[in-house]
């Protein structure tokens, strides 16, 4: 096929995340403001500075076969489970080939990890220094490899047009989407299934995030702790699970008559190019993304309705983003209702653009915009609509919405959709 600038539409959702282990009752905890964030518990996590996390709601060894799940690493098991939901809830019956609706030569996978298969090389590690060489898992590369998540669905699926794995720290996901969007509009493919996924939640990820000063110390009030743009907010809260969405052409959605939830705009993309860690304070690379996002599109800023922000809860960050904002929307930033849904999930590193996508997705479908929760005290420098504590609707006719990924090495991914 002749490479083309096709419509591009989601037809399916899928997550497992700290507030549920489908998008139904993630969907459901976002409305109702829950926090997802608890206690760890056992001795290894005993001694860290940071003794919290938003561990997944249902355990993904609980929802797959035993048999599986052993061949898996946890990052995989939380995409394939995502991607299953997604899958089925697009209206596909079978894998490709099997359903007639779509043939494996037309459909993609692409999976984002920012960290990888990072539990099974530091557990098998562990085996090797205390069982020995003959105790080492046999499946311990596939498990640990990135784009292990991108595979094992692509096997599900019997995905033929390309299997992917974009790797950009915290944007990862996002990234993902974006570049799925770019293999149906170029002929690539007809359907892909796109999203991130991460499971990091072992004590050194956590030990080596805190001694950057990049994670809240909150231990005693871990429901409290993940407070984007409040005062008193000190870092973020690792999450772990997974979000994925279903990408078609418009063209062969009509075709099968799908269910449609929104129009995919398409992607900004740039590179801060200041700090391997730090943002830049100034919101330069984001509101180069934001700005490349319009060039590239037909979105307006006054379309644009709802942003569901990166905002991770670090004193830095947060700011950023809002500075970028207003330098690229100006006074249409006004009417922007802002949700930061890492305040209930935490933070999911590569999986975050994927489970935000998918509330992003949800809040165009269902016309409400999530809140915002653990705002005691706006921080004065955020000089936006943030939506606090309970949900908000959005607009009738024909709305916008922007969902926005940063990373660690400066890059940014921001994503922009439209209500159908």
């Amino acid at each position: 096929m002749s490479p083309t600038n096709r419509t591009v539409v989601v037809t399916g959702i899928g997550a497992t995340t700290p507030l549920g282990g489908d998008s139904a009752s993630t969907w459901e905890g976002l409305m109702a403001g829950r926090s997802g964030i608890k206690p760890l518990e056992g001795e290894r996590f005993a001694e860290l500075p940071v003794r919290i996390a938003a561990l997944a709601a249902v355990d993904p060894g609980d929802v797959l076969p035993r048999p599986l799940a052993r061949k898996l690493d946890r990052s995989a098991q939380f995409a394939l489970i995502a991607a299953r939901e997604a899958w089925a809830d697009a209206g596909y019956t079978g894998k490709a080939g099997e359903d007639e609706k779509i043939r494996p030569e037309r459909l993609g996978s692409v999976i984002a990890s920012g960290i990888g298969g990072v539990i099974t090389l530091l557990d098998q590690y562990d085996v090797l220094k205390d069982k020995g060489v003959r105790r080492v898992s046999p499946h311990t590369v596939p498990m640990l490899m990135p784009n292990g998540p991108a595979a094992n669905v692509g096997l599900e699926v019997n995905a033929q047009a390309g299997v992917h794995t974009p790797v950009s720290a915290c944007a990862s996901g996002a990234e993902a989407i974006g570049y799925a969007v770019e293999m149906i509009r170029t002929g690539r493919a007809d359907v892909v299934l796109a999203g991130g996924t991460e499971a990091a939640i072992h004590p050194l990820p956590i030990a080596a995030f805190a001694n950057m000063m990049a994670m809240s110390k909150s231990n005693d009030e871990p429901e409290k702790a993940s407070r984007p743009y409040d005062t008193a907010r000190d870092g973020f809260v690792l999450g772990e699970g997974a979000g994925v969405v279903v990408l078609e052409s418009a063209e062969h959605a009509a075709a099968r008559g799908a269910r449609v939830y929104c129009e995919v705009l398409g992607q900004g993309l740039s590179a801060d190019s200041h700090h391997i860690a730090q943002p830049e304070p100034t919101g330069r690379g984001i509101a180069a993304a934001m700005q490349n996002l319009l060039d590239s599109t037909d979105l307006k800023p006054s379309e644009v309705v709802h942003l569901n922000a990166h905002a991770t809860s670090t004193p830095q960050g947060d700011v950023a983003e809002i500075k970028a904002l207003r330098q690229v929307l100006g006074d249409d930033l006004d009417h922007v209702a802002i949700s930061a849904t890492k305040s209930m999930t935490g933070h999911l590193l590569g999986g975050a653009g994927g489970i935000e996508t998918v509330a992003t997705v949800l809040a165009l479908h269902h016309r409400m915009a999530p809140p915002t929760i653990n705002i005691d005290e706006l921080d004065e420098a955020v000089d936006a609509d943030i939506v606090r504590d309970k949900p908000r609707e959005l607009p009738e006719g024909s709305i916008a919405a922007v969902n926005n990924s940063f990373g660690f090495g400066g890059h940014n991914v921001v994503l922009a959709f439209r209500s159908v």
